[in-house]
């Protein structure tokens, strides 16, 4: 991973100790920058944030099926300790990002970091279901402040463009990897116990939050804009709710009147959130960004390249080890190849975004996506077979996830003022994480439908599979319409 780091082309021209850390758009700001040894400290602090998160979620991942024996959870209440997590920084994340921008990203940032630490500190110690569900959702609280403001603290470090484009490329690097690491380690650790998985993050988190002290500059609190309370209160209330709806409903039922009641209450808070922020003077959210064509697109497509693809983990971890009986450790290693085909690839997807442009880039995900589902949709029958299944679609989500993931987050962000990375940041992020738990919260009732049907093998998930299919193929439909109008022939 490291060699993969340092092999990153980089100009330098400008020698003084700030340039580094100067944000694009300064005055006096060089046109490129020096890698100084502190900016890559600085890089490194942040990949190691990311890299904790994709080692936290597929570490839980892997550990799933035996937290649900030893504490006697059901495959329904198995994805709350997913959901959890995507419960608060699902609901959170705007607000995170926001707060970044206002209160200074170095503060918000580490203190998020100390509170990731604790929580999962407290996640490894507990006994109970609903406490350990209870620790998810800090932790998830915790990440919705240091996931935008980490991405924030980069882009508003790197210039936009080639520099940029490097940076996230690393950045991707780290998070692949840790997923990638998470699996191993996750099916190691469960081999003693799944308490590891919980409390092996927490020295990492301390190693991160005591360098990030160091080395991350002091920024100070925004000179303008006020803090829209209200804005807050309804953007928070309402995006919590919604979230706890969306994951709580396949298990209480779509027509029930709570879950008829939490909609309408929802709805009513984000309804009331829009209006504020057409009133106020210092809007949490400037409503205009939402009116930028890229951008939206680069939100819908975070939501098909992780609703599918964290869905369908979900489906295969559960596959492998309740139906199949493989261990944790051999059921990590038949998912492995993905993630090392993202590690391995994700340094190069900078450079082909300069040579290419994002939108190519996506639409490559989105077509490897689709294609890897298709594949397995047309090739595992009711027992589908390693070789010949599971590994060529892996490899194919594995492309997916390392060409789409770097490309919408440039996407996502190119454009945007230093003053509004954090909520760009934190909107994207919203995006991916309230999608990925809306196809999870359909897959699991899916799936459970299945299994209440007597369904056996594979054919319970089925049903599953067809979904995140075709929530791939939607999102690379988004892709592609505005492609084809470009090319459209014009007549006279």
């Amino acid at each position: 991973m490291h060699v993969h780091v340092l092999s990153l082309d980089v100009t330098i021209t400008d020698t003084s100790p700030d340039s580094a850390l100067r944000a694009p758009g300064a005055v006096g700001a060089p046109a490129e920058q020096t890698w100084t040894p502190r900016l890559w400290g600085v890089l490194a602090v942040l990949c190691a944030v990311l890299f904790l998160d994709g080692l936290d979620v597929s570490m839980v991942g892997v550990a799933l099926p035996s937290i649900g024996a030893e504490l006697g959870l059901s495959t329904t209440s198995l994805q709350w300790i997913v959901n959890g997590y995507v419960l608060g920084y699902g609901g959170l994340l705007l607000l995170g990002g926001r707060t970044a921008d206002l209160l200074g990203r170095r503060r918000v940032f580490l203190a998020a970091l100390a509170v990731f630490a604790v929580a999962s500190l407290v996640g490894g110690l507990v006994d109970d279901g609903t406490l350990l569900i209870a620790t998810r959702f800090v932790k998830g609280l915790a990440a919705a402040f240091t996931a935008p403001t980490a991405l924030s603290i980069l882009t508003t470090t790197f210039h936009e463009g080639p520099a940029r484009n490097r940076a996230l490329s690393v950045f991707s690097v780290f998070g692949a990897s840790g997923y990638s690491s998470g699996l191993i380690l996750g099916g190691l650790l469960t081999s003693f116990g799944w308490r590891w998985t919980f409390l092996t993050p927490v020295p990492l988190a301390i190693l991160a939050l005591v360098a990030g002290i160091a080395l991350i500059p002091r920024d100070k609190s925004a000179a303008e804009g006020g803090h829209d309370i209200l804005g807050a209160v309804t953007l928070t209330g309402g995006m919590l709710l919604a979230v706890y709806t969306v994951v709580s409903a396949p298990d209480r039922g779509w027509l029930d009147p709570v879950t008829l009641g939490s909609v309408v209450v929802a709805a009513a808070l984000l309804i009331a959130f829009f209006i504020t922020e057409n009133k106020v003077r210092h809007p949490l959210i400037r409503l205009g960004i939402l009116r930028i064509g890229s951008i939206v697109r680069a939100n819908l497509s975070i939501v098909a390249l992780f609703g599918s693809y964290l869905s369908f983990q979900f489906m295969m971890t559960l596959y492998l080890q309740d139906v199949l009986r493989w261990s944790p450790l051999k059921m990590a290693m038949a998912l492995l190849p993905a993630g090392l085909l993202v590690a391995f690839g994700s340094p190069f997807v900078g450079r082909l975004i300069d040579r290419y442009g994002t939108p190519r880039l996506i639409i490559s995900s989105m077509t490897s996506l689709s294609l890897g589902y298709a594949w397995f949709l047309a090739t595992a029958g009711n027992a589908p077979h390693y070789a010949f299944t599971i590994l060529p679609t892996m490899l194919l989500l594995g492309g997916g996830f390392a060409f789409g993931f770097s490309s919408i987050m440039a996407q996502a962000t190119d454009g945007i003022d230093d003053s509004e990375q954090g909520l760009a940041s934190g909107l994207v992020q919203t995006s991916g994480q309230v999608g990925a738990a809306l196809v999870l919260a359909l897959v699991t009732a899916l799936v459970a439908g299945g299994t209440a049907d007597g369904g056996n093998g594979f054919a319970e998930f089925h049903p599953g599979v067809n979904l995140v299919s075709a929530v791939a193929v939607v999102g690379l439909a988004l892709n592609l319409i505005p492609l084809l109008r470009r090319y459209r022939p014009k007549h006279t």
